[in-house]
């Protein structure tokens, strides 16, 4: 009889010659963990998904009951769907007020695309600007803007019109034009190995987008609630997004998405020709449902509130020589090192010591730190102990 291992390989679609394999039977907080008992502390979340840890008990009541009620029952947009409606409600409530039109989506990427779409029909323009190393999904219009051409070129032609800046270049500002439909920006990069901007530079993007009419949409799907120590990201600088993109976190393990702006920018989808943006699961109401719950939970909990202190005692915990820095706001962290041999050495060394830390798509030299919220500071002294065994085992 075939193990699962066995089963994944033979049938299930591969990203990697050499994928982890670590079998996962349940989760529970901040810990996975295997079919014979193995036991791993997640410091990845699921990628940024996981910011109030795994099966919060809130969020799996709300989805029974809104199992008792309802499931899919149509294309989104079309049917008034209570999870739908309160969901929007709250995220409306919680960010500023020309963002108080909320499109859901089933994830991150398609996020990235219905903000595309608009943002060119709105400006009747057709360029659009992504940042050097930036990622914001694998679609073939997100994979337009990836900022890494090795990630890029394989899967040619893409989207015309697209060009790219240095995040935190001062001279590419002016690439921003009249031209420009709109640019487009992690507010802090996640995958070029978190890369923070500076607030000067950010105000001036902001300020160039305005004296151009063009529109600044802010990828918030990996920093948004809560993760870098704010609810969004965009806090932090001052700046506010024309469009706001979100995912990951959003669903509190469920999969949803979404992409926000004014309304007169959202209208455009509405006419000539109508339903200029549909989908047919985005906004699942057991999905809407959960992302409602999780909010919650973050909101009732203050969880945002201990992230920056939590990060810090990681900060002050994981101090050695081989250790170049540790960039980031918050839980959203790099851990510079020298090698990608140390990297995907002491990433296998914690996983097997009980510790699930990863590395980034555009940074090999770095480890990813990304823990749940609800860590606690005796989990942090833990995980730290462990990561610098790793280091010291594979320091040169």
């Amino acid at each position: 009889m075939l193990s699962n291992r066995q089963i994944f390989l033979l049938n299930t679609a591969q990203t990697s010659n050499n994928p982890r394999l670590t079998e996962i039977a349940s989760a529970e907080g901040i810990y996975l963990y295997g079919p014979a008992g193995e036991k791993y502390m997640d410091l990845v979340s699921g990628f940024a998904v996981n910011n109030i840890g795994h099966r919060n008990q809130q969020v799996i009541d709300a989805i029974k009951d809104q199992l008792d009620k309802h499931m899919h029952v149509t294309v989104f947009g079309e049917f008034v769907q209570t999870p739908q409606v309160k969901l929007a409600e709250k995220l409306v409530s919680l960010l500023p007020e020309t963002l108080n039109s909320v499109y859901f989506v089933n994830s991150g990427t398609e996020a990235t695309e219905g903000a595309m779409k608009i943002a060119k029909r709105y400006t009747g323009r057709s360029e659009i600007i992504a940042a050097k190393k930036a990622y914001h999904g694998s679609t073939q219009g997100a994979l337009s803007l990836i900022g890494n051409d090795e990630y890029r070129s394989a899967y040619g032609p893409l989207l015309p019109n697209i060009s790219f800046i240095g995040f935190n270049e001062e001279a590419d500002i002016n690439k921003i034009t009249a031209k420009t439909a709109a640019v487009i920006l992690e507010t802090i990069q996640g995958e070029a190995g978190v890369c923070v901007p500076n607030t000067e530079w950010l105000q001036r993007i902001r300020k160039r987008c305005d004296e151009t009419g063009a529109l600044l949409i802010l990828d918030e799907i990996q920093t948004g609630f809560g993760r870098t120590g704010k609810l969004f990201a965009f806090e932090h600088f001052g700046v506010k997004p024309d469009i706001l993109l979100l995912a990951k976190a959003l669903g509190g393990g469920m999969p949803i998405g979404a992409f926000i702006a004014d309304k007169k920018v959202m209208d455009v989808i509405t006419h000539n020709p109508i339903l200029g943006h549909i989908t047919t699961f985005g906004g699942h109401p057991v999905c809407c449902a959960a992302a409602l719950a999780s909010i919650q939970v973050i909101q009732e909990n203050n969880l945002v509130d201990s992230v920056t202190a939590k990060a810090d005692l990681f900060r002050k915990h994981l101090q050695h020589p081989s250790i170049k820095e540790i960039r980031g706001k918050g839980f959203m962290m790099a851990i510079q090192l020298d090698t990608f041999y140390q990297v995907e050495n002491i990433s296998k060394y914690c996983a097997d010591h009980g510790v699930m830390i990863d590395w980034f798509l555009h940074c090999e030299t770095a480890l990813r730190l990304a823990p749940p919220l609800i860590i606690s500071e005796d989990e942090i002294k833990t995980a730290c102990d462990v990561i610098l065994a790793g280091v010291n085992k594979y320091s040169s």
